[in-house]
């Protein structure tokens, strides 16, 4: 008779389900992250004391106001900031167990608000210069310098911090409209996008309030087809005739009204580009399918320009040089490779089970798609309008090339010429033009700001 030896304590047989040991990390290990920080606080404070010795060396600007050990001010007021923070945790912690009953860390509350206290200097260091460029639109003085003034008391306003409010005017946005005329019809359309817009809101606000969308989504729908329709209309209409002003800053809105004429039908192509590419690649099986996806991932590693020889001379050939055909015929093309990605995995991510039912039904792989696939992917096509728009919206490089002519330029292109040259560069008129040509991204972006944001999800996850 044979025995089965039995487990061995050394052996596999010792390991619990899964084959898993948790094991409590080591003293070095615990310390790490503390060693990082105290590292980087280190090279920290020995790139401020070399700053420091830098700036005592070199002779003081005249623009910039030196408060003397400023960084020793700064550094009492985060220390004072933070023994706030430790009381208000202090009290918060003992509110909070007697409310709940429960045992609540205070190095965890005290954690907390700092991390507040570091992201709001963040978002203020971020939006300062946002807050600089739209004050400086109001400055006529033509200079993006916020001088300071020694015999202030204040010190925002003594180090420039803060400009003086009282020389502020509209004068850099009058120079934008100087000459530009506006027929009675093109009034009449933008009062009713204006009131639409209007009601769009008023509609949002109620229904989130009242916490029942459903009965004004109707009306929602309507007041936003009136508003791109009553925008569409206006931009597609406008004329290089309507800008009688003599310099180049009085037709900064017909480089607006171009821009979103060529982003516009821009966003429509790579919908339409895109969509059907994408599907074709996710359902249909042909020869060089794969090859032609390893293609596309290939030319996304090059950047534009290395293509802008090739691009202008190709466009000259065929008579498109100079022109929005031209511009928009490049866009598209480059929008193809990385939107039809995005929809291929958006495609395969949908159950193939509804095609299926539908093809069963009669209906063909054209009509499938038509009337399957494209209803489903709304969120998608807003999606990729969105991204291609916001892409091309801003885009300097082939527009500067292809285009010439001040009826001709884009926005970007128009930004441009505001700073090209070296005595006469117009500050002032650049960021009132900055201003009112990010307008259209902000509103487009709020409008919208779900769907490019879930569509940028349900292009890379498969369920």
């Amino acid at each position: 008779m044979t025995s089965v030896p039995g487990p061995s304590s050394s052996g596999s047989s010792s390991l619990p389900p899964g084959g898993y040991v948790h094991r409590e990390p080591g003293p070095l290990r615990r310390a790490l992250p503390w060693l990082v920080l105290a590292a980087i606080l280190l090279g920290l404070g020995y790139l401020g004391s070399i700053l420091v010795e830098s700036l005592q060396d070199k002779q003081k600007s005249f623009s910039i106001y030196f408060v003397e050990r400023g960084w020793v001010r700064f550094l009492l007021f985060l220390l004072a900031a933070t023994g706030l923070l430790a009381f208000t945790s202090f009290l918060g912690q003992r509110l909070g167990m007697a409310r709940t009953g429960r045992r609540i860390s205070y190095w965890a509350v005290l954690g907390t608000q700092l991390t507040h206290l570091f992201l709001m200097l963040v978002v203020l260091v971020a939006i300062y210069p946002l807050v600089y460029v739209l004050i400086a639109a109001f400055d006529p003085r033509n200079s993006l310098f916020a001088f300071p003034d020694f015999e202030n008391p204040n010190i925002l306003y003594r180090s420039g911090l803060l400009p003086n409010l009282q020389v502020l005017s509209y004068e850099n946005f009058r120079k934008l409209f100087e000459g530009f005329t506006v027929p009675l019809w093109q009034l009449v359309l933008a009062v009713l996008g204006g009131a639409a817009g209007a009601a769009l809101l008023l509609m949002k606000g109620v229904s989130k309030l009242s916490g029942r969308p459903e009965g004004l989504r109707t009306p929602m729908r309507w007041a936003g087809w009136l508003l791109l329709g009553a925008l569409a209309l206006i931009v597609v209409f406008m004329t290089p005739a309507q800008f009688t002003g003599q310099t180049n800053e009085s037709k900064f809105v017909l480089s607006v009204r171009n821009t979103l004429l060529v982003s516009g039908i821009t966003g429509l192509m790579a919908i339409i580009l895109s969509t059907t590419a994408g599907y074709a690649m996710a359902r249909l099986r042909f020869a060089g399918r794969f090859q032609t996806l390893l293609f596309f991932i290939f030319i996304q590693m090059f950047p534009v320009f290395l293509a802008l020889v090739a691009v202008y001379k190709m466009l000259t050939d065929l008579g498109l040089a100079n022109t929005f055909t031209g511009l928009i015929l490049a866009y598209s093309g480059g929008a193809i490779a990385f939107n039809t990605w995005i929809f291929k995995g958006y495609v395969e991510s949908l159950p193939e089970s509804l095609e299926e039912a539908a093809m069963v039904d009669g209906a063909t792989r054209w009509q499938t798609f038509l009337r399957v696939v494209l209803p489903l992917s709304g969120g998608m096509m807003v999606f990729i309008f969105l991204n291609q728009f916001i892409g091309t919206y801003a885009e300097f490089i082939l527009a500067n090339v292809l285009l010439t002519g001040v009826e001709q330029w884009t926005v970007g292109v128009m930004l441009r010429s505001f700073t090209t040259g070296q005595f006469s560069t117009k500050w002032g008129v650049f960021a009132a033009a900055a201003t009112l040509g990010a307008l259209p991204i902000i509103a487009l972006f709020y409008a919208f700001q779900n769907f490019f944001v879930g569509g940028a999800v349900a292009g890379g996850v498969k369920e």
